[in-house]
Parts: C-alpha cells; sequence; structure tokens
C-alpha cells in the first residue's frame, strides 16, 4: 500500500547548531535507507513557514503499522508532526498496468 506522509519538522528553540546538522546527516543516511528498501519512494519540498521545514514523502509499507515504523526510525522523527494519508488504487490511473 502506499501512503502520502506530510512531515512538518519544528526543531525546539535553543537546541545546537551542531545537533541539528548531525541529526540532518543522519536523516539523510536512513533516507537513502529506506529508499533503497523500496519503501521510500519520493520525496516534495512544498512551501514552508518560517521555522518550519516541511516536506510530502511518498512511502510504500504493508500497513499503517509498517509505516509508523519506518518513520519512527527517522532521525528528525522526534521534532516531527507526521499525517498519513492512505492511497488505494484508482480505476483511471494511467499507472496501471505499467
Amino acid at each position: 500500500m502506499e501512503y502520502l506522509v506530510d512531515m512538518r519538522t519544528t526543531v525546539p528553540a535553543g537546541t545546537p547548531d551542531e545537533t541539528v546538522a548531525e541529526t540532518r546527516r543522519r536523516e539523510a543516511i536512513r533516507a537513502g535507507e529506506l529508499a533503497g528498501q523500496g519503501v521510500l519512494r519520493r520525496l516534495w519540498k512544498p512551501p514552508e513557514k518560517p521555522g518550519e521545514w516541511r516536506t510530502f514523502g511518498l512511502f510504500a509499507a504493508a500497513g499503517e503499522a509498517e509505516l509508523r515504523q519506518a518513520l519512527e526510525s527517522l532521525p528528525l522523527h522526534k521534532w516531527m508532526t507526521v499525517e498519513v494519508t492512505p492511497f488505494a488504487p484508482h480505476p483511471s490511473d494511467p499507472g496501471l498496468g505499467r
């Protein structure tokens, strides 16, 4: 099953810049691992508000519990607010049969 995940990351005030940089570095590594496993399919950057990092991701998982486990493995997850929208195939999807 595929899921659209809206991830809004807000770093707590007073977090040292070195901590933020290291967490973002580990986030990139973990995202690459999830992509290699076929769990993370795509990422997009929508417009952001000041002080907010926002990302839309297309993920694939057997179920929402598996998806949540993958999301919780992201180093930035501790600072994220996550909204998950499950997707079901649409009969008119031009990608069907490809």
